[in-house]
């Protein structure tokens, strides 16, 4: 197919967009694969379009290798089934609800497990019927607070959802090997540099949990790896290992302290230097973060989060840990309603009095002695110990991982990245076949309860992600699996002889099966190059001065090499080259 320059619906852009932080959302729209239409929301054109239809064709073709059936579920959904999971409520704020001309309550699908689950128990009642794994590509809705990147983290996406139902848990875990290497093959034909990590279930419930993060500097993930024994988690999913408790026996007693104006861990270990005789870190203090904790359904509990002071709570893992559950910051009118809460100087006992729940990070062991507050203006308790002075009532995975923590599985140090989320897989279990009561009658006639899987990609951040792994400083650099175009043809010369060379060429191309973007347009060769650069296509092709010596110039955007080849090779050498490298 040959797509003239001169046609197509394209402007190219010289200036970076004035919302655009990333190197892909800047790219995107300067090169007219995307435009703006509203915060989050984003018009494909033609260009754009093309690479989206091409990832989507490489998503269904594995997904096919491993039995996947196609079917496309509506977007516009009814409230009922994610009433019957709780995820009406849990979803919170990032569900787009809305309501009919009758009033009937209507939400835009975030994801579709409730509607998948229904679709099967009203079609399939035997064992005869499973194992079977069904998936669409489908626009998704979530209301993100600040949309941002582009493409990258977006209101309306387009993601392949899949779905795996078996008879056993030993079937689930085979569906759930299949869509891992089918990923895996996925993200190597894209040529993605992506790392597997351990993750958590979130509002998607289930058991095992794995995350597909492309590696990237602009990743809103944090992950962490030991090179020593391959370990990889995502921040959230960090188990810490806990501290071995010690003996109590012996221990000095608690004491309070007039510490002053010390509200910080700062200004605590400032003091303990000069009044305690010892050497006094921040680790040494017991950090209190007060917050309020909703689960769905009831009521606002506040609670303590106690982590050692050289450490921060990790807002992310605390979602993590508490999900579905809400989670917010005390606010003044909350400490004004709670007198036992001194900011500044809180304890576990003033939580604990003030009808909290106090939990803390699991280094935070039996035995161990910490400075912290004292629940009273300006002071502190020194050697306040756990299983002694207070009881916790529970653990919590809340404080930061950082770069040298031991790794959970003790291999080794955890050194960390950043990544961007591209699939997610997870077993589900019977979360959702519980819900809606999904049985198939046995092979010995009794009723077995379905077991599932849940498999995301996504789809039109994999078209960001791409751009963000291969740009540089002059523009895109598509992969020839997914580019726009195979070969982009450019006559930088104003021959006739030239002009009817190129178009012999583009002809002779377009009949060996080669997609080609042949740019046409009467603008200077100096304009045609940047277009060239900033669009990306694999190969470009320069009809220019050297045609008139029987050459043309072929240009790899991939790896930068030029090379000149002779005007009757050159649609072989060309056609020889896609082939070669597709």
């Amino acid at each position: 197919m040959i797509t003239r320059m001169s046609t197509l619906f394209l402007r190219t852009l010289r200036d970076d967009p004035a919302d655009a932080e990333v190197p892909s959302h800047k790219l995107l729209v300067r090169a007219g694969y995307v435009r703006r239409t509203a915060p989050g929301v984003y018009s494909w054109l033609p260009l754009g379009l093309r690479v989206l239809r091409a990832i989507e064709n490489v998503v269904r073709e594995e997904m096919d290798a491993i039995g996947g059936q196609e079917i496309l579920l509506p977007a516009l959904l009814p409230r009922d089934p994610y009433e019957t999971t709780g995820r009406w409520t849990e979803y919170g704020p990032a569900l787009f609800r809305l309501a009919d001309r009758k009033g009937t309550d209507m939400l835009l699908g975030p994801t579709h497990e409730e509607l998948f689950t229904l679709l099967v128990k009203g079609e399939y009642s035997s064992y005869k019927d499973l194992p079977l794994t069904l998936y669409q590509v489908q626009t998704k809705f979530r209301d993100e607070e600040r949309p941002r990147a582009g493409i990258l983290r977006g209101r309306e996406f387009v993601m392949k959802d899949s779905y795996s139902f078996d008879l056993s848990d030993e079937g689930l875990e085979a569906s759930y090997r299949a869509h891992r290497a089918a990923y895996q093959r996925i993200f190597s034909r894209l040529g993605v540099e992506y790392v597997i990590v351990a993750a958590t279930s979130g509002a998607m419930g289930g058991s095992a949990s794995e995350e597909f993060l492309a590696v990237s500097e602009v990743g809103e993930d944090t992950f962490v790896q030991c090179l020593e024994s391959g370990y990889a988690a995502n921040v959230e999913a960090v188990v810490t290992p806990p501290g071995e408790p010690r003996p109590i026996d012996g221990l000095p007693e608690a004491a309070v302290h007039d510490t002053g104006e010390t509200p910080t861990i700062a200004t605590l270990v400032e003091w303990a230097d000069q009044a305690l005789d010892r050497d006094v870190t921040a680790a040494d203090t017991l950090k209190n973060v007060l917050v309020k904790i909703r689960r769905p359904g009831e009521e606002w509990q506040i609670t303590g989060i106690g982590v050692p002071g050289d450490r921060e709570v990790d807002f992310k893992r605390l979602e993590a840990s508490v999900e579905p559950a809400e989670v917010e910051l005390l606010t003044d009118e909350d400490f004004a309603a709670n007198p036992a809460l001194v900011r500044g100087y809180i304890g576990p006992k003033g939580v604990q009095a003030a009808g909290g729940t106090y939990l803390v990070d699991p280094r935070v062991v039996t035995g161990t002695a910490w400075i912290t507050g004292a629940d009273e203006p300006g002071r502190h308790v020194v050697d306040l110990v756990v299983g002694r002075d207070f009881t916790p009532d529970g653990t919590i995975e809340a404080a930061e991982v950082r770069e040298g923590d031991l790794a959970p599985d003790g291999a080794g140090k955890l050194v960390t990245a950043k990544g961007i989320e591209i699939g997610h897989i997870f077993q589900l279990g019977r979360k959702y076949t519980d819900a809606f009561d999904v049985d198939v009658l046995g092979e010995d006639g009794k009723p077995v309860r379905v077991t599932m899987g849940s498999y995301g990609i996504g789809v039109s951040r994999l078209v960001a992600v791409i751009a963000e792994q291969r740009h540089d400083e002059k523009g895109l650099r598509w992969p020839r699996e997914v580019a726009p175009f195979d070969v982009h043809v450019v006559i930088a010369n104003k021959d006739e002889a030239a002009i009817a060379g190129a178009q012999a060429l583009v002809d002779q191309l377009d009949a060996a099966g080669v997609d080609v973007l042949f740019d046409d347009r009467k603008a200077s060769p100096g304009v045609k190059f940047k277009d060239a650069e900033l669009l990306g296509m694999p190969t470009v092709v320069v009809v220019g001065r050297g045609f008139a010596e029987g050459k043309l110039e072929v240009r790899d955007r991939l790896t930068g090499e030029t090379t000149e080849v002779a005007v009757g090779e050159a649609a072989a050498a060309i056609t020889s080259a896609v082939r070669g490298s597709a």
